[in-house]
Protein backbone atom coordinates (compact mmCIF):
# COMPACT_ATOMS: atom_id res chain seq x y z
CA UNK A 1 0.00 0.00 0.00
CA UNK A 2 1.35 3.54 -0.85
CA UNK A 3 1.77 6.35 2.06
CA UNK A 4 -1.38 5.68 4.38
CA UNK A 5 -4.01 7.95 3.86
CA UNK A 6 -5.16 10.73 6.15
CA UNK A 7 -7.80 8.26 8.80
CA UNK A 8 -6.24 5.15 8.00
CA UNK A 9 -4.73 3.07 10.39
CA UNK A 10 -2.77 0.16 9.29
CA UNK A 11 -1.71 -3.20 10.88
CA UNK A 12 0.69 -5.60 9.26
CA UNK A 13 0.13 -9.29 10.70
CA UNK A 14 1.69 -12.61 9.56
CA UNK A 15 -0.48 -14.82 8.64
CA UNK A 16 1.04 -17.68 8.93
CA UNK A 17 2.54 -19.65 12.49
CA UNK A 18 0.77 -20.62 15.90
CA UNK A 19 -1.91 -18.58 17.87
CA UNK A 20 -0.13 -16.96 20.62
CA UNK A 21 -0.16 -14.20 23.50
CA UNK A 22 1.46 -11.62 21.08
CA UNK A 23 -0.82 -12.33 18.46
CA UNK A 24 -3.77 -11.54 20.37
CA UNK A 25 -2.01 -8.84 22.09
CA UNK A 26 -1.03 -7.33 18.84
CA UNK A 27 -4.44 -7.18 17.44
CA UNK A 28 -6.30 -5.81 21.38
CA UNK A 29 -3.67 -2.32 20.78
CA UNK A 30 -4.69 -1.80 17.06
CA UNK A 31 -8.27 -2.13 18.22
CA UNK A 32 -7.33 -0.30 21.09
CA UNK A 33 -5.63 2.72 18.61
CA UNK A 34 -9.13 2.21 16.22
CA UNK A 35 -11.02 2.94 19.40
CA UNK A 36 -8.79 6.33 20.59
CA UNK A 37 -8.49 7.35 17.08
CA UNK A 38 -12.50 7.94 16.93
CA UNK A 39 -12.49 9.42 20.25
CA UNK A 40 -10.08 11.85 19.84
CA UNK A 41 -10.80 12.77 15.95
CA UNK A 42 -13.77 14.21 14.44
CA UNK A 43 -12.68 12.40 11.07
CA UNK A 44 -13.80 8.37 9.70
CA UNK A 45 -11.43 6.46 10.20
CA UNK A 46 -10.66 3.32 8.13
CA UNK A 47 -8.57 -0.24 9.71
CA UNK A 48 -6.71 -1.90 7.21
CA UNK A 49 -5.45 -5.27 8.39
CA UNK A 50 -2.58 -6.74 6.00
CA UNK A 51 -1.99 -10.39 6.26
CA UNK A 52 1.35 -11.58 4.49
CA UNK A 53 1.31 -14.61 3.63
CA UNK A 54 4.17 -17.49 2.92
CA UNK A 55 5.40 -18.08 -0.50
CA UNK A 56 5.04 -22.22 0.02
CA UNK A 57 6.10 -24.39 2.68
CA UNK A 58 4.31 -25.58 6.09
CA UNK A 59 2.27 -23.24 8.04
CA UNK A 60 1.60 -25.47 10.80
CA UNK A 61 -2.06 -26.59 12.14
CA UNK A 62 -4.04 -23.90 14.10
CA UNK A 63 -3.90 -23.22 16.46
CA UNK A 64 -0.72 -24.98 17.07
CA UNK A 65 1.12 -24.30 20.32
CA UNK A 66 0.00 -25.09 23.66
CA UNK A 67 -1.59 -22.19 24.97
CA UNK A 68 -4.79 -23.74 26.09
CA UNK A 69 -8.33 -22.65 25.71
CA UNK A 70 -7.58 -19.69 27.59
CA UNK A 71 -5.75 -18.48 25.33
CA UNK A 72 -8.50 -19.51 22.61
CA UNK A 73 -10.89 -17.30 24.78
CA UNK A 74 -8.88 -14.69 24.45
CA UNK A 75 -8.37 -14.69 20.64
CA UNK A 76 -12.06 -14.79 20.33
CA UNK A 77 -12.56 -11.99 22.13
CA UNK A 78 -9.91 -10.50 20.49
CA UNK A 79 -11.81 -11.07 16.63
CA UNK A 80 -15.08 -9.64 18.19
CA UNK A 81 -13.62 -6.74 19.11
CA UNK A 82 -12.46 -6.28 15.48
CA UNK A 83 -16.13 -7.07 14.43
CA UNK A 84 -16.97 -4.29 16.33
CA UNK A 85 -15.11 -1.73 15.53
CA UNK A 86 -16.52 2.27 14.94
CA UNK A 87 -14.38 2.10 11.67
CA UNK A 88 -14.62 0.04 8.46
CA UNK A 89 -11.95 -2.67 8.28
CA UNK A 90 -10.36 -3.94 5.05
CA UNK A 91 -8.40 -6.90 5.26
CA UNK A 92 -5.86 -7.41 2.20
CA UNK A 93 -4.28 -10.72 1.66
CA UNK A 94 -0.84 -11.62 0.10
CA UNK A 95 1.12 -14.95 -0.47
CA UNK A 96 0.10 -18.18 1.37
CA UNK A 97 -2.32 -16.90 4.16
CA UNK A 98 -3.09 -19.82 6.96
CA UNK A 99 -2.78 -19.36 10.38
CA UNK A 100 -5.16 -16.32 12.01
CA UNK A 101 -6.24 -15.60 8.24
CA UNK A 102 -9.64 -17.18 7.73
CA UNK A 103 -10.77 -15.82 11.19
CA UNK A 104 -9.38 -11.93 10.47
CA UNK A 105 -10.84 -12.31 7.08
CA UNK A 106 -14.43 -12.59 8.41
CA UNK A 107 -14.50 -10.22 10.89
CA UNK A 108 -13.43 -7.35 8.19
CA UNK A 109 -16.06 -5.44 6.27
CA UNK A 110 -14.18 -6.04 2.89
CA UNK A 111 -12.02 -8.01 1.98
CA UNK A 112 -9.37 -7.72 -0.95
CA UNK A 113 -6.87 -10.06 -2.16
CA UNK A 114 -3.50 -10.33 -4.64
CA UNK A 115 -4.43 -12.44 -7.70
CA UNK A 116 -1.49 -15.11 -6.29
CA UNK A 117 -2.76 -15.34 -3.07
CA UNK A 118 -4.52 -18.34 -1.48
CA UNK A 119 -6.61 -19.18 1.58
CA UNK A 120 -5.73 -21.75 3.88
CA UNK A 121 -8.24 -22.69 6.44
CA UNK A 122 -7.74 -23.40 9.90
CA UNK A 123 -6.95 -27.41 10.47
CA UNK A 124 -6.01 -29.34 13.57
CA UNK A 125 -4.82 -32.78 13.92
CA UNK A 126 -6.40 -33.33 10.35
CA UNK A 127 -10.16 -31.71 11.00
CA UNK A 128 -11.10 -28.32 10.62
CA UNK A 129 -10.32 -25.95 13.62
CA UNK A 130 -14.26 -26.03 15.70
CA UNK A 131 -13.95 -21.93 16.26
CA UNK A 132 -16.16 -19.30 15.71
CA UNK A 133 -14.92 -18.72 12.49
CA UNK A 134 -17.38 -21.80 11.41
CA UNK A 135 -19.57 -19.96 13.01
CA UNK A 136 -18.91 -17.16 10.92
CA UNK A 137 -18.90 -18.63 7.79
CA UNK A 138 -22.27 -20.26 8.08
CA UNK A 139 -23.69 -16.78 8.77
CA UNK A 140 -22.03 -15.89 5.74
CA UNK A 141 -22.04 -17.99 3.58
CA UNK A 142 -24.35 -20.51 4.39
CA UNK A 143 -24.60 -24.20 5.55
CA UNK A 144 -24.16 -26.30 2.55
CA UNK A 145 -20.86 -24.43 1.43
CA UNK A 146 -19.34 -24.16 5.00
CA UNK A 147 -20.36 -27.74 5.31
CA UNK A 148 -18.73 -28.69 1.81
CA UNK A 149 -15.33 -26.52 3.60
CA UNK A 150 -15.44 -29.36 6.38
CA UNK A 151 -15.40 -32.14 3.57
CA UNK A 152 -12.50 -30.61 1.37
CA UNK A 153 -11.02 -28.12 3.78
CA UNK A 154 -7.65 -27.55 0.97
CA UNK A 155 -5.80 -24.42 -0.06
CA UNK A 156 -8.27 -21.90 -1.62
CA UNK A 157 -6.81 -20.22 -4.23
CA UNK A 158 -8.28 -16.13 -4.43
CA UNK A 159 -10.33 -16.88 -7.46
CA UNK A 160 -12.11 -19.73 -5.30
CA UNK A 161 -12.77 -17.78 -2.52
CA UNK A 162 -14.30 -14.75 -4.54
CA UNK A 163 -16.34 -17.52 -5.39
CA UNK A 164 -17.32 -18.56 -2.17
CA UNK A 165 -18.22 -14.69 -0.49
CA UNK A 166 -14.73 -14.75 0.72
CA UNK A 167 -12.99 -12.33 -0.42
CA UNK A 168 -15.09 -9.17 -2.30
CA UNK A 169 -12.20 -7.87 -4.94
CA UNK A 170 -9.33 -9.74 -6.07
CA UNK A 171 -6.30 -8.25 -7.63
CA UNK A 172 -2.88 -7.37 -9.41
CA UNK A 173 -2.80 -3.76 -8.34
CA UNK A 174 -2.25 -4.77 -4.53
CA UNK A 175 -1.11 -1.63 -3.46
CA UNK A 176 -3.09 0.80 -5.52
CA UNK A 177 -7.22 -0.96 -4.71
CA UNK A 178 -6.56 -1.14 -1.17
CA UNK A 179 -5.61 2.57 -1.21
CA UNK A 180 -8.48 3.21 -3.17
CA UNK A 181 -10.47 1.64 -1.25
CA UNK A 182 -9.39 3.09 1.96
CA UNK A 183 -9.93 7.14 0.58
CA UNK A 184 -13.73 5.41 -0.91
CA UNK A 185 -14.77 4.32 2.94
CA UNK A 186 -13.04 6.81 4.76
CA UNK A 187 -16.29 9.06 4.12
CA UNK A 188 -18.43 6.22 6.21
CA UNK A 189 -19.18 7.58 9.64
CA UNK A 190 -17.66 4.63 11.79
CA UNK A 191 -19.87 4.68 14.36
CA UNK A 192 -23.01 4.95 12.68
CA UNK A 193 -22.09 2.45 10.51
CA UNK A 194 -21.21 0.00 13.07
CA UNK A 195 -24.68 0.18 14.77
CA UNK A 196 -26.29 -1.12 10.91
CA UNK A 197 -22.86 -3.52 10.80
CA UNK A 198 -24.31 -4.81 14.23
CA UNK A 199 -27.78 -4.94 12.73
CA UNK A 200 -26.83 -6.91 9.83
CA UNK A 201 -24.81 -9.58 12.15
CA UNK A 202 -27.45 -10.11 14.61
CA UNK A 203 -29.87 -10.09 11.84
CA UNK A 204 -29.70 -14.07 11.28
CA UNK A 205 -30.52 -14.95 14.69
CA UNK A 206 -33.14 -12.86 15.66
CA UNK A 207 -36.81 -13.35 15.19
CA UNK A 208 -39.10 -10.18 13.55
CA UNK A 209 -40.30 -9.22 16.77
CA UNK A 210 -37.32 -9.11 18.66
CA UNK A 211 -35.45 -7.32 16.15
CA UNK A 212 -38.26 -4.73 15.79
CA UNK A 213 -37.39 -2.98 18.70
CA UNK A 214 -33.95 -3.04 18.12
CA UNK A 215 -34.18 -1.14 14.61
CA UNK A 216 -36.52 1.23 15.84
CA UNK A 217 -34.35 2.58 18.22
CA UNK A 218 -31.52 2.82 15.63
CA UNK A 219 -33.91 4.28 13.34
CA UNK A 220 -34.69 7.16 15.95
CA UNK A 221 -30.48 7.65 16.62
CA UNK A 222 -30.44 7.90 12.50
CA UNK A 223 -33.50 10.68 13.02
CA UNK A 224 -30.99 12.64 15.50
CA UNK A 225 -27.82 12.18 13.95
CA UNK A 226 -29.73 13.62 10.54
CA UNK A 227 -30.67 16.71 12.53
CA UNK A 228 -27.35 17.18 13.55
CA UNK A 229 -25.89 17.31 10.93
CA UNK A 230 -28.73 19.67 9.78
CA UNK A 231 -27.60 22.14 12.46
CA UNK A 232 -25.51 24.99 11.65
CA UNK A 233 -21.98 25.47 12.98
CA UNK A 234 -22.83 27.84 15.95
CA UNK A 235 -18.32 28.60 15.86
CA UNK A 236 -18.83 30.37 12.77
CA UNK A 237 -21.38 32.61 14.04
CA UNK A 238 -19.30 33.44 17.20
CA UNK A 239 -16.62 34.18 15.33
CA UNK A 240 -18.51 36.65 13.31
CA UNK A 241 -19.85 38.09 16.21
CA UNK A 242 -17.09 38.22 18.51
CA UNK A 243 -19.15 35.13 20.97
CA UNK A 244 -21.57 35.94 23.23
CA UNK A 245 -22.16 39.09 25.14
Amino acid sequence: MPPTEKGTLVLDLAAEGPLSPELVRTVNEFCDRVEDHAEKSASAAVAVVRLHGGEDGATGSWPGGDGGIRLVNRWERALRRMERLGAVTVVVLTGRCAGPALDLVLTADYRIAATGATLVPPIDAGHFWPGMALHRLVTQIGVARTRGLLLRAGELTAARSAELGLLDEVTDDIDGVPAARAREFGGVAGPEFAVRRRLVLDAPASAFDDALGVHLAACDRALRYARRLAEPDPAPIAALTGGAR
